[in-house]
């Protein structure tokens, strides 16, 4: 068991003949006393700072644990935001891709289809140029074989009906001159616009 002040303060010694002087224990004893309660308080005052150090330490400690765990969670969610980013970059890249190649496609495909109408312009224009070639034949196929029977014709025949009319005499209305009728010969008509030609019979 512990020693404590009071125990040495109530500690009786047995007396004895040409012992030592009452007064000089009881003075050492003071001291004593005295020492041992400065010692008693100084460790009590150790106690409680020993106790205020180790529950500022578990303190520390809880704090360093909750700064741990925050640095965790910080990177953990600065990776994932990291992985987020990435995963939204490469969509975008993608998306971005695939509206390139769509509108790369749409301008191929427009230039096909530009391409085909510029063909088919240009076979329309020869068609066009080879009908309107093949009706300025027909016209003048037609205006020569008109020329015969026209009045400058029959003013000056030609060698074949000049020859005939030397043989058959000249024509009267209603004869026939050069195996055509000398009246009612249809006179072409060229419609405007590039239309076909009609025959009308002349006034």
């Amino acid at each position: 068991m512990p020693l404590t002040p009071i125990d040495i303060h109530n500690k009786q010694f047995r007396r004895a003949f040409f012992g030592y002087s009452r007064a000089d224990v009881d003075e050492f004893l003071n001291e004593i006393i005295d020492e041992f309660e400065r010692l008693i308080r100084e460790n009590h005052l150790l106690r409680e700072q020993l106790e205020l150090g180790e529950q500022r330490l578990a303190e520390y400690r809880n704090l360093e644990e909750t700064l741990q765990r925050a640095l965790v969670a910080a990177q953990e969610s600065a990776d994932q935001i990291k992985a987020n980013a990435r995963r939204e970059a490469e969509l975008i890249l993608q998306e971005a891709r695939l509206q390139a190649e769509r509108l790369i496609e749409a301008g191929k495909a427009r230039a096909q289809r530009l391409l085909a109408e510029h063909e088919e312009l240009h076979r329309r224009t020869e068609q066009f140029r080879a009908q309107l070639r093949s009706l300025l034949l027909t016209q003048l196929e037609l205006l020569e074989r008109l020329l015969p029977v026209s009045g400058m014709d029959q003013a000056a025949p030609t060698r074949e009906g000049a020859g005939r009319a030397g043989q058959e005499g000249p024509g009267r209305p209603g004869q026939e001159v050069s195996g055509r009728p000398s009246q009612d010969v249809p006179v072409p008509y060229v419609q405007e616009g590039g239309g076909r030609a009609e025959e009308f019979p002349s006034p």
